[in-house]
């Protein structure tokens, strides 16, 4: 997929993929990362926050998963939330587990990573937001 991202990829990703784990997210509702899960979830998505700190818990209604590895169901979409340095990390967890694709959020882009999740088969979105790419492609 050619980097920037392609608007057909994007459209395709957000209206096939429909569960999606949120890598980084966040019980404070003045965070992006809770304000991306409460919107995906209105819009129907299925939505499993992933927080190590937060475990057994629950963020919106959604029991939270320390990890990637501990999440009972397939997943679509890994959509990362992290600091840069965690999202090889994060990649490597998203191959392991056999999601279907990666999503970085905005202001994230490792193309070694990119590289690695691709040859693994899984598509790769950067430095994108799911919530606005909804917006702007009038999903």
């Amino acid at each position: 997929m050619p980097y920037p991202n392609d608007d057909a990829v994007i459209r395709r990703l957000l209206t096939e993929m429909r569960t999606i784990a949120l890598v980084g997210a966040s019980t404070n509702p003045d965070r992006p990362s809770n304000e991306v899960m409460a919107f995906m979830l209105r819009h129907g998505y299925r939505v499993i926050p992933v927080n190590p700190g937060q475990a057994g818990k629950t963020i919106l209604d959604q029991k939270v998963y320390a990890s990637l590895a501990d999440i009972p169901e397939p997943v679509d979409i890994v959509d990362i939330f992290r600091e840069q340095s965690a999202v090889a990390g994060v990649v490597d967890e998203a191959i392991a587990i056999k999601a279907k694709a990666v999503w970085m959020q905005l202001g994230l882009a490792d193309d070694a990573a990119r590289a690695k999740a691709e040859a693994a088969g899984l598509e790769v979105v950067m430095d994108r937001c799911p919530k606005i790419e909804i917006y702007r492609l009038g999903l």
